[in-house]
């Protein structure tokens, strides 16, 4: 039988958010960074997306 997926993100891809300006982004320290956001929730979606697809593929 198979484990759940883990809720905590891998060491590897660890998310936060920047303001610029009226903008925010998501980066993370494997080197993604989402694109600019008016809206901080759509930044931490995209931060949340990107570390749910990096614990999916690795």
């Amino acid at each position: 039988m198979s484990e759940p997926p883990s809720t905590e993100p891998s060491a590897a891809h660890s998310t936060s958010t920047s303001e610029r300006g009226s903008f925010c982004s998501a980066h993370c320290t494997c080197g993604w960074r989402g694109p600019a956001r008016r809206a901080r929730s759509l930044a931490r979606d995209d931060a949340a997306g990107h570390e749910a697809a990096a614990g999916a593929t690795g």
